[in-house]
């Protein structure tokens, strides 16, 4: 057994927010005896975009600084400070390396542009000789697990779940040993509120249907309560369409979209359940909605940047329009459709909208309104708690018939409405008068 090296290693957070099955974290107190960390509240995930939305609002952000407050207290118990900095990660994680004499930094490895760009800038302000070990750890099936080479993986998502589930394993990663405390650390840093972000604190709108915390005790919570205490997991695919409530869906997706639970733990809970109670379609049918988070990840690899062009990985030419007047009245639930406007205004008002109301109110932006759907994406991107790059523009590329869809739909929102909210009890919750 390879012993372990008495150096300090480093390991920088980005969206892997946990300590259980994280490969980043777990390598690093494999090699070193000594372990510190690092997240960066990065300004540039603050800013105004090209459309002129802010990268996150107050919805993630206040997820977010739940998660990284839990994150260093989860951290703590494995003798491991979480240093955290309002501040460029190319200012602060040279200043840990020269002050903790760092030469290994573990990251998750990352492929979208601007993920990439900050990294590489990280390691050109490195002055000494440093190792960055990265390592694919967003995945449900790992990239080496599923024989397919990332130029090769399936335009159509069918053939990529078939294989995947024929031939590929989910790993288990074990848990994390304690790392050796170190002596005489002074670590003043502090997480920002929500205030020293920009933002106004804010209480949860009573109607929402997350009305979760941030953070991975918080995680583990919900699937304990929705898999073994209430066992809700067992009518998943039946309810999975709803809109009202929190138990008509699973809710995982803001946890997974920052890394505070992996989806490999929820696939082996999955099977856990299965073994103690039962299977059905519904506990198969969470697991494929892993598989489909998987594959807009993979889409991604294969087609990089394309995911952000207006063509996307299809390279249609299409004649889209960018009217402000029809963006606001969409983003302000003003449009001609009840049901999208309920959808619309239950995102702006609590960063949350079910899987139902994302296809419809997408559809509706970017096949009826005949809008730019980069301008609908990059909406989604600000105000969504559990947005995540390679599902966001992956469905969105999907719903405006540049994506994945070789059929190229157009939903019929009036059609929705009356089959998923017949009795109008989601839109009646959204469109009162006195509601806000």
């Amino acid at each position: 057994m390879q012993e372990k090296q008495n150096t300090t290693a480093l390991v920088w957070y980005n969206n892997n927010l946990r300590v259980n099955d994280n490969e980043v974290l777990n390598r690093a107190l494999k090699h070193h005896k000594h372990v510190i960390a690092v997240y960066c509240f990065n300004p540039k995930l603050f800013e105004i975009d090209r459309f002129g939305f802010k990268k996150t609002e107050q919805f993630r952000a206040k997820f977010l600084v739940e998660t990284v407050q839990n994150l260093r207290e989860n951290l703590k118990e494995l003798h491991i400070d979480l240093f955290v900095y309002q501040d460029k990660p190319e200012h602060a994680v040279p200043k840990l390396v020269e002050q903790f004499k760092i030469d290994s930094i573990y990251l998750q490895k990352e492929w979208t542009s601007e993920e990439v760009k900050i990294i590489d800038i990280v390691k050109a302000n490195i002055q000494t000789s440093v190792t960055f070990h990265e390592y694919y750890d967003q995945f449900l099936f790992h990239p080496k697990d599923i024989n397919i080479s990332f130029s090769d993986i399936p335009p159509v998502f069918t053939n990529f779940r078939k294989k995947v589930e024929k031939y590929s394993e989910v790993q288990y990663t074990n848990r994390p040993n304690k790392a050796l405390p170190l002596k005489d650390i002074t670590n003043t840093t502090k997480i920002p509120s929500l205030n020293a972000l920009g933002f106004e604190d804010f209480d949860v709108h009573p109607n929402t249907a997350f009305p979760f915390s941030g953070g991975e005790n918080a995680a583990l919570d919900r699937l304990d309560d929705y898999f073994f205490k209430t066992k809700k997991l067992g009518f998943y695919k039946k309810t999975r369409n709803g809109l009202v409530g929190k138990d008509y869906s699973s809710k995982f997706s803001p946890w997974l979209a920052n890394g505070s639970i992996s989806a490999r733990t929820i696939y082996h809970q999955v099977k856990e359940f299965e073994k103690a109670h039962y299977k059905n379609q519904s506990t198969y049918w969470l697991i494929f909605e892993l598989i489909w988070r998987d594959y807009f990840k993979y889409t991604s690899l294969k087609h990089g940047n394309s995911i952000f062009k207006i063509g996307g990985i299809l390279e249609k030419d299409y004649e889209w329009k960018h009217d402000k007047k029809l963006i606001k009245k969409w983003i302000d639930g003003e449009t001609r459709s009840a049901f999208v406007n309920a959808n619309m205004l239950e995102l702006k008002h609590t960063g949350w909208m079910s899987n139902r109301g994302r296809q419809n109110v997408a559809s509706f932006f970017a096949k009826e309104l005949l809008l730019d759907w980069r301008i609908g994406a990059a909406y989604f991107e600000s105000i969504l708690i559990d947005y995540d790059v390679h599902s966001n523009y992956g469905n969105w590329m999907y719903v405006a018939g540049v994506g994945n869809d070789p059929r190229d739909r157009k939903f019929n929102v009036d059609l929705q409405a009356s089959r998923y909210d017949a009795s109008g009890k989601f839109q009646n919750l959204w469109l009162q008068k006195t509601l806000f």
